[in-house]
């Protein structure tokens, strides 16, 4: 049993809304299912680090909920990311995927899941640009809190928190340090993210420890849509 991650599958079967337009996203959902068939086990549980449906609705994101549930492993945990317009209240999403069969689809919010010795965590973050605006403030307040649910869940539970987050809390010079506090109030040692997208974004992102936690950038077209092995 082992556990993977990746991020931004950005998944349009449901809607107009074609990858390949973008340099680096050619036929990236044949390459991606090809890598996740050839290293995903039935057994394995996999994390989705936000951004998997460009679906403004359930409706409209059920073929790509369908297309995720159809591949290898026993758990896919989705988190929210910015593109994810779908997401709703965690009773309505699960009551969804109940009533279509979607048996190994996870959510990943203000709580955690085990895995062996380890809690996996998360939320979707949020942007580093303007922390002082109002908007922004507030939304990112809600979503430090929702991380220290999350971990402390998890720590409640004895196991050991691994984190998951959609934007980067580090990009270049700019810190989140609201969501950067609540990492480092618990023993969180690393850190996957998504978000960022092309050689140009991606040479300003974190991969590497800072400040004792180690920071892993996962968004697909960085890792080449092949799911990247935790354990």
């Amino acid at each position: 049993m082992s556990l993977y991650v990746i991020g931004d599958l950005h998944l349009s079967f449901g809607a107009e809304k074609p990858m390949d337009i973008f340099a680096g996203w050619e036929n990236h959902t044949q390459r991606l299912e090809k890598a996740w068939r050839d290293l995903i086990q039935p057994e394995d549980t996999i994390v989705l680090a936000g951004d998997s449906s460009w679906g403004m609705n359930m409706d409209e994101a059920l073929p790509d909920f369908q297309w995720i549930n159809d591949l290898p492993g026993a758990r896919k945990i989705l988190l929210k990311g910015n593109h994810d317009y779908w997401w709703g209240t965690m009773a309505k999403m699960r009551k969804y995927f109940d009533e279509h069969g979607l048996t190994s689809l996870e959510l990943l919010h203000n709580n955690h899941y085990a895995y062996g010795e380890y809690g996996i965590c998360g939320t979707r973050g949020w942007v580093n640009m303007e922390p002082d605006e109002p908007a922004n403030a507030k939304v990112n307040a809600r979503e430090a809190q929702r991380l220290e649910v999350s971990l402390k869940s998890a720590e409640d539970a004895g196991l050991k928190p691994l984190a998951f987050l959609h934007y980067p809390p580090i990009y270049g010079s700019s810190c989140n340090f609201e969501v950067l506090e609540v990492l480092w109030r618990h023993p969180v040692a690393d850190c996957w993210y998504g978000h960022v997208h092309g050689r140009s974004l991606h040479s300003h992102a974190i991969n590497g420890e800072r400040d004792g936690i180690r920071y892993h950038l996962i968004s697909s077209d960085f890792v080449q849509f092949v799911p990247q092995k935790i354990f």
